[in-house]
C-alpha cells in the first residue's frame, strides 16, 4: 500500500506551485526576482508542464507544425525522432541549412554523418539534458555515437516500417513498446520520444493513459513515499495525479494556476518528481538518494520565444486572449 511521507511530499506540491508562479511572472513580464526561493533562483529547473520547456516548444512549433503540409505522416515522425536524438536546436538548424528540410527521402546518412562529424569537432552536437548512449555490438563497426544512432534509425525504424506500425497503433503504450524494442532506446527515452511523437497531429492518445517513471522521478518518489508496498513507481505517479487537488488542499498550496485550463498530465507529474528530487537535494540534503547535488545553475539571457502548443489541446486561443502584450498577441518566455 502506498504511504506518503508528509514532511517531504508537501515539497512536491510546493515546488509545482512556486515553479508555476515563476512561469506566470515571466508571462506577465514582471521584473526579477520572479521568486523569493533561493533554491529556485539559483538552480535550473524545468517547467511544471513539459511542453512549456524551450526544447519542447521549438519541437512543437518549428519542427512539427511549421510547414506541416509539406511532409507526410512518416516524415513528421521521422523529423521528430531525428531532432530528439540530438535534442539541440543548433544541431537541427545546422543540418537543415546544409541539406534542406529534413525528410526520409532527402536524408542521406553518409552526408549527414560527415556533416555531424565535422560539427562535433567544433561545437557540441548533443544537448546535455539526456545522457545518450551508443553501445551495441551490432553497430561496433561505426566510430561515432551519431553514426550508430542514425544507422539504427534507418535499419531498425525506417526499413522495419516502425513508423507505419506507430501510425496504426491503438494505444500510447503500444507506441512506447515499439520504440523500446530498438537498439539504444531504453525505458526513459522510449517514453520521452512517445510523448514527443504524440504532440504531432498524426497520432493522438490521452497523455494520462500511460506513464513510465524515469530514474530522476524514481529518486523523487523514493523521497516522497515512505513505502510503495506492492505498488510500482508508475502507480505512485498515477496516485499523485488522481489525488492532486486533495494534497494541494491538505498542504495549503491552493494558489496553483494551471496552463490555460489544462491540468498537469502523467508526463508532467512524472517530470515534477524528478525536479522535486533536485530541489530536495538542497532543501533536505539528508535525504540522499544517489545524486547529491544539482548540476546546472540557472542562467538568464536566452532569447525569448512565442508559446505554442499542439492545436489539438485547444489552448492556443487562451494565450492570444490573455496575453498582456496587446500589440503582438503572443506570450514570450525567457
Amino acid at each position: 500500500m502506498l504511504k506518503v511521507n508528509d514532511e517531504v511530499y508537501k515539497y512536491y506540491f510546493y515546488f509545482i506551485q512556486e515553479r508555476m508562479n515563476i512561469f506566470w511572472n515571466k508571462y506577465e513580464l514582471k521584473k526579477q526576482p520572479w521568486t523569493n526561493d533561493i533554491i529556485l533562483k539559483e538552480n535550473k529547473f524545468t517547467n511544471v508542464y513539459r511542453a512549456s520547456d524551450r526544447i519542447s516548444q521549438y519541437l512543437i512549433k518549428n519542427i512539427i507544425y511549421d510547414n506541416l503540409d509539406s511532409f507526410n505522416e512518416k516524415d513528421i515522425l521521422f523529423r521528430i525522432l531525428i531532432f530528439k536524438i540530438f535534442n539541440k536546436v543548433e544541431t537541427w538548424e545546422y543540418l537543415e541549412n546544409k541539406i534542406g528540410p529534413i525528410s526520409i527521402d532527402n536524408f542521406n546518412i553518409s552526408e549527414v554523418n560527415t556533416l555531424l562529424t565535422e560539427r562535433m569537432h567544433q561545437l557540441p552536437i548533443y544537448n546535455n539534458a539526456y545522457m545518450m548512449t551508443g553501445t551495441h555490438s551490432k553497430y561496433n563497426y561505426l566510430t561515432y555515437k551519431h553514426e550508430k544512432w542514425l544507422q539504427m534509425v534507418m535499419d531498425e525504424i525506417v526499413k522495419e516500417k516502425i513508423f507505419e506500425k506507430i501510425l496504426s497503433a491503438k494505444s500510447l503504450d503500444r507506441v512506447y513498446f515499439l520504440l523500446r524494442e530498438r537498439s539504444f532506446i531504453g525505458d526513459f527515452l522510449a517514453y520521452q520520444y512517445t510523448i514527443d511523437l504524440n504532440y504531432s497531429p498524426v497520432i493522438d492518445f490521452d497523455e494520462n493513459s500511460f506513464v513510465k517513471a524515469g530514474i530522476g522521478s524514481i529518486r523523487g518518489i523514493k523521497k516522497c513515499f515512505n513505502t510503495l508496498g506492492n505498488s510500482s513507481f508508475e502507480d505512485a505517479i498515477r496516485y499523485t495525479h488522481d489525488n492532486f487537488e486533495f494534497y494541494q488542499q491538505k498542504y495549503g498550496f491552493t494558489e496553483f494556476i494551471n496552463l490555460f485550463g489544462r491540468q498537469p498530465t502523467l508526463i508532467d507529474i512524472q517530470n515534477c518528481f524528478c525536479e522535486t528530487d533536485k530541489y530536495l537535494r538542497v532543501k533536505m540534503p539528508e535525504l540522499q538518494v544517489d545524486n547529491i547535488r544539482i548540476k546546472q545553475k540557472y542562467k538568464v539571457g536566452k532569447p525569448s520565444f512565442n508559446l505554442f502548443f499542439p492545436p489539438k489541446w485547444n489552448i492556443n486561443n487562451q494565450i492570444q486572449n490573455t496575453c498582456i502584450q496587446q500589440n503582438t498577441k503572443v506570450l514570450t518566455l525567457f
